[in-house]
């Protein structure tokens, strides 16, 4: 049985939950996302990962603030969700269950090939897989390339008030799915630039498509238990995108003696996967 105490020491160095490994400015973000592979911008009770904002508190548990708008730390961790993407340090979008996501470079292409769409939009939207407003927004990117919000809106014919909905929900499908990211942030006026990933990161996704599932399941994970610790069946699916991907490429790594799968932590309910390499 492993010890729950233990495994939270462990988190607070690999999720920078103290005050001499806390992120004051890029350069330190830059690299403790990089290390992390898979993190969060927020706290979020549904996922299990580390957080940019836990990092530039430098400390285990936070409480956010009721007036986040005015405190320093989410003010940081918010300025530097659009820094790092913008100057290519990082990637970012509303991956896993919508939630605002930074992807290493290094994992990038598993995680497309987990992710990524594996057809063109056309052929995804004549089987189902696309809602029309996420056609008519890939349609306006190929058309012409990177675009602000507002110009997309048009181009698109969902600038009405009464459309944004519409529009907000067929921008986070097509960041789920690895189709659009966002390349730039705006201020004068506040807006993003959209752009297409196959496009946008074509150099950094060679050789992604050739990833078997399994390898690429198996390198994210090996990358997220390294740095989460211990982890439920849920989680490890949730990140690499389905259960049975997920059990196969445990199964490899517990092969390969890195992983504990059906692990019993102390004090805690169910069966965990720990990370014992």
């Amino acid at each position: 049985m492993h010890d729950a105490d233990e495994i939270e020491r462990r988190r607070d160095r690999t999720f920078r939950r103290l005050p001499a490994l806390r992120i004051a400015g890029p350069e330190r973000a830059a690299r403790f996302l990089d290390e992390a592979g898979l993190a969060s911008l927020f706290a979020y009770r549904q996922l299990n990962l580390p957080c940019l904002w836990l990092a530039v508190c430098g400390r285990r548990d936070p409480v956010f603030p009721h007036h986040s708008h005015h405190d320093p730390e989410v003010a940081l961790a918010w300025n530097l969700k659009d820094r790092l993407p913008a100057a290519g340090r990082v990637f970012y979008g509303k991956l896993l269950r919508g939630k605002p996501t930074f992807i290493s470079w290094s994992l990038f292409p598993a995680v497309h090939r987990l992710f990524g769409p594996r057809t063109d939009h056309h052929a995804a939207f004549r089987a189902g897989l696309l809602s029309p407003a996420a056609k008519a927004i890939l349609d306006a990117l190929h058309k012409r390339r990177a675009q602000d919000t507002l110009s997309l809106k048009l181009a698109t014919g969902l600038s009405r008030p009464a459309q944004r909905r519409t529009f907000d929900a067929a921008i986070a499908e097509l960041q789920q799915t690895l189709r659009i990211c966002m390349v730039e942030v705006r201020y004068e006026p506040f807006t993003y630039v959209w752009d297409l990933v196959a496009t946008r990161h074509a150099a950094r996704l060679r050789g992604a498509a050739r990833l078997g599932e399994v390898e690429a399941a198996a390198a994210v994970l090996r990358h997220y238990l390294a740095t989460v610790i211990a982890a439920t069946p849920n989680d490890v699916a949730m990140v690499v995108g389905g259960r049975a991907r997920a059990e196969r490429a445990l199964h490899a790594l517990a092969d390969d003696g890195a992983v504990e799968i059906d692990a019993s932590i102390g004090g805690r309910a169910g069966k965990w996967i720990v990370w014992t390499e």
